[in-house]
């Protein structure tokens, strides 16, 4: 059952719940991954600390976590250089929107980029990786539910995309990503997800969120992306 508190409830320090929250989600990662057949070790936690400072962040990398998940890249460059100076290599995410005059920044950054969705921000993205000589992992971002406010290409759109990624650009993308819409069934997103996933022979899916990450687990997904279940509501 998880466990959740809201901004309100939420004490100034509350190491103590941190803690038992990430550990209650990393029991039920094992428990979503034995089910399905699949070793819990090929799951990779994402940790979405956007919007929490420091002090809500320490707790989870001592208590052994080392990727986490950012929405934009000015919040990240205000607090994970001295993260990474005091705890050493920590995998950085960006998970949100990314513009293409902040390409530069989140190549330097992030470990992984999650929201590639346009030919502008792959250009950009292959322009700044080759000037930093930095290349890190990209996914492309799939708006499975057609959302006209949400970021990420459409599904109809997603092979063609992601030959240009390759052939235009040189971009080596390494898997998709997809955030359901709010009110629909997520596991058809996430089904369908998968299935572009194979069809262009990507192996990581990034999908899945606190509400739903266990049903994605048995949908294939290979990195969940959990925040509130762990860090309480924003």
């Amino acid at each position: 059952m998880t466990t959740s508190v809201s901004p309100g409830d939420r004490p100034a320090d509350d190491t103590a719940g941190i803690t038992r929250r990430l550990f209650e989600v990393r029991e039920r990662i094992g428990r979503a991954a034995r089910d399905a057949g699949r070793d819990p070790t090929d799951i990779t936690l994402v940790c979405v600390s956007k919007t929490f400072e420091a002090d809500a962040i320490v707790p989870v990398i001592e208590a052994g976590e080392r990727v986490f998940g950012e929405n934009r890249v000015q919040e990240a460059m205000g607090k994970w250089p001295a993260l990474r100076e005091r705890f050493g290599a920590l995998d950085l995410h960006l998970i949100g929107p990314l513009q293409s005059n902040k390409a530069d920044e989140a190549v330097a950054l992030f470990d992984v980029i999650e929201t590639v969705d346009r030919p502008k921000i792959a250009e950009a993205l292959a322009k700044a990786m080759d000037k930093a000589g930095r290349r890190p992992r990209l996914f492309v971002q799939v708006n499975t539910g057609a959302e006209p406010q949400k970021a990420g290409v459409l599904p109809g759109d997603a092979d063609a995309f992601l030959k240009t990624c390759r052939d235009t650009y040189g971009l080596d993308i390494a898997g998709l990503m997809c955030i359901p819409p709010v009110d629909d069934q997520a596991s058809p997103h996430f089904a369908l997800l998968n299935v572009i996933a194979k069809r262009n022979g990507l192996a990581s899916l990034s999908m899945g969120m606190s509400a739903d990450f266990e049903l994605a687990i048995q949908l294939g997904a290979t990195h969940v992306r959990v925040g509130s279940a762990i860090f309480g509501h924003r």
